[in-house]
């Protein structure tokens, strides 16, 4: 299907007090709404994808998979600060008739979901059927079950968790330095950054595999060299890959997003932000039921970060995936998510 976009007329009030004039929402949509308009999955991606889940989660979303164009229909929409057709730092500012680029304001998950809000609300959405993503998009999944608790009727979350670890913002923190150790990025222009954004996405890898996984498919079979090894060019051509299709104002941006991802932010007092109470509290304030999948050898978002979830969610259920792909599982492991997603649209 054609990407879509949605040009909403109005402002975007963000958390940082910032705002967005007449953002533009790209997205996919697979299927048609049925006469009830029960049958609505929606999607929302991570990091570096886009709104074409039937691409990038093919595993889990197309015709005889649990999510079925011919039963469902199914949306995903790109998430603001991107680079594939919403509202980013390479999008013209209306105010300004020029490229955002560093002005950019801050965005977080939340000012993700008030986009999606606006999506919904043009589509004439009432209710969400399924509310499905792993990694970044579990997060706008858990934002929006508190926003608008009314509207989603079931979660699907995987490798996924109800704040950013410092763990995370660590990484991320490393991954911008690498971008902006890039002196290109200083610039205003659109391929600023690229040799940063090739490490940076150097650093991620390590974290969206693990020790086991790099042993068992980059190591080398002959053992008398002495440079170009395959885990160095395999590092080489996953940089190469995403310079190719990304854009490093975009990740410097999301990464952002990410750090500040909090459910119980401006929620709940600041002593029970320090005890965890106030985690457990919004969490257990979304009552419907939850599939909360953990994959067995993710490093990036252990699996106690999804038991936690599950643990306090109003009705959550955890379920762990063998697999030897660490975070990425969730991109990979699509017959057994398939599998684990029917149950959920069966129970």
């Amino acid at each position: 299907m054609p990407k879509e976009l949605y040009k909403y007329q109005g402002i975007l009030s963000l958390e940082s007090g910032d705002r967005l004039v007449n953002p533009e929402i790209a997205y996919h949509t697979y299927g048609k709404l049925n006469p009830e308009r029960s049958n609505v999955v929606w999607i929302c991606h991570a990091l570096t994808a886009n709104s074409d889940a039937a691409d990038w989660w093919h595993g889990i979303v197309g015709r005889g998979k649990a999510f079925d164009p011919e039963k469902h229909f199914i949306v995903c929409a790109n998430i603001l600060g991107s680079c594939y057709g919403t509202t980013g730092p390479l999008s013209i500012n209306p105010e300004t008739g020029k490229k955002y680029y560093h002005s950019f304001p801050l965005i977080t998950i939340r000012d993700m979901v008030q986009a999606h809000i606006l999506l919904r609300k043009h589509l004439g959405i009432e209710k969400i059927a399924v509310c499905a993503g792993g990694s970044m998009g579990g997060y706008q999944c858990l934002e929006w079950a508190v926003m608008e608790p009314g509207v989603i009727r079931k979660l699907f979350l995987t490798t996924t968790a109800a704040r950013e670890s410092a763990w995370g913002i660590a990484i991320h923190e490393a991954q911008r330095l690498a971008i902006q150790a890039d002196q290109t990025f200083r610039e205003e222009r659109d391929d600023a950054g690229t040799t940063g954004l090739k490490a940076a996405r150097a650093i991620g890898m390590l974290t969206y595999r693990n020790y086991e996984a790099f042993v068992k498919t980059q190591t080398d079979e002959e053992a008398n060299k002495l440079e170009n090894y395959r885990a160095a060019s395999y590092i080489q051509h996953q940089g190469n890959k995403l310079v190719e299709r990304f854009n490093a104002h975009s990740y410097f941006t999301l990464t952002k997003s990410m750090d500040s991802h909090h459910l119980a932010r401006r929620r709940f007092s600041d002593q029970e932000l320090k005890n965890q109470k106030g985690l457990e509290r919004v969490l257990k304030s979304i009552p419907c039921p939850a599939f909360v999948v953990g994959i067995s050898t993710d490093h990036l978002c252990p699996n106690e970060e999804q038991k936690f979830l599950a643990q306090h969610l109003g009705n959550g259920k955890y379920i762990q995936i063998d697999s030897s792909f660490g975070h990425d599982g969730f991109l990979v492991e699509g017959e057994k998510l398939c599998s684990l997603a029917t149950d959920l649209l069966t129970c």
